[in-house]
């Protein structure tokens, strides 16, 4: 294993990094190159991410791979820039197709990973390819699919077509959409919708929208979202996405696969 200098390290609170604010405080180890540890975990911003207490080792893209600029005809985007900045700069420059970015949370490299979109939208339809430490990859070599990639190392930077113009009435739209997520702290979507389904509406129909167990719950809002109402604790947290899990497949005979990410060792 090669070993790295202790000044890459930096003490994070993965309870403030994190959205659904859960998590112990970490030393996560800050990419500045192409050099890594083999065995480190990715984090990105954690917009959907559930920390455990017992984690595997943490990596983190350092503040450099935050950049936006267009070269070549191409739009190139750094994996830790976030996506209301990408939405900013496509305002700015006339650029369409990112309209869906509005108010999603997280950097681009997690949306890269989970092919993150809005109904048909998906960050992979705009992209051309993307570097990682062994060269660029194009599109159609990357295995990809509804909220899931074959990605599986550290995207450094990517690069997009650029269409006009900029369509502020389906940034709206798109706005819109998401009035209807909680305020709470939450990892946004708990679950993938299944094909032809909701997983919200499923939730909703085994009785789990806003239930709650210690200071998690379903919000009462959008059941398949899973908020923390104060002091919510990564325990309970799992215990309602199992028991949203089994109730779903006890009667629909429907396997709920998570959107949200669970990073501890023994889960």
């Amino acid at each position: 294993m090669a070993s790295f200098p202790h000044a890459r390290y930096k003490t994070i609170d993965l309870a403030r990094l994190s959205s659904i604010g859960i998590g112990p405080v970490a030393e996560v180890f800050m990419i500045e190159e192409e050099r890594y540890p083999d065995d480190g975990y990715l984090i990105g911003a954690a917009n959907n991410i559930l920390f455990g207490n017992d984690l595997p080792p943490l990596m983190k893209l350092s503040k450099r791979y935050d950049f936006i600029h267009i070269r070549d005809g191409l739009l190139h985007i750094g994996a830790a820039t976030p996506g209301g900045k990408i939405v900013s700069f496509c305002k700015k420059h006339d650029i369409g197709g990112f309209e869906f970015l509005s108010r999603l949370p997280g950097t681009l490299g997690g949306m890269l990973k989970m092919n993150a979109g809005l109904k048909a939208y998906e960050i992979f339809n705009p992209l051309v390819a993307l570097r990682t430490r062994h060269g660029w990859q194009i599109k159609e070599t990357i295995p990809h699919a509804y909220r899931t990639t074959g990605i599986d190392e550290v995207v450094f930077e990517a690069s997009f077509v650029m269409k006009n113009a900029f369509d502020t009435a389906k940034m709206a739209v798109f706005e819109k959409m998401r009035n209807n997520q909680p305020a709470d702290p939450s990892a946004g979507s708990a679950f993938k919708n299944p094909p032809g389904d909701y997983a919200g509406r499923l939730i909703e129909s085994v009785g789990l929208k806003g239930y709650r167990i210690g200071d998690m719950a379903f919000s009462g809002r959008h059941a398949n979202f899973l908020v923390n109402l104060g002091r919510g604790t990564f325990d309970d947290a799992v215990s309602l996405l199992t028991l949203a899990q089994a109730r779903v497949f006890n009667r629909y005979d429907i396997r709920l696969e998570r959107e949200i990410i669970v990073v501890a060792k023994h889960y």
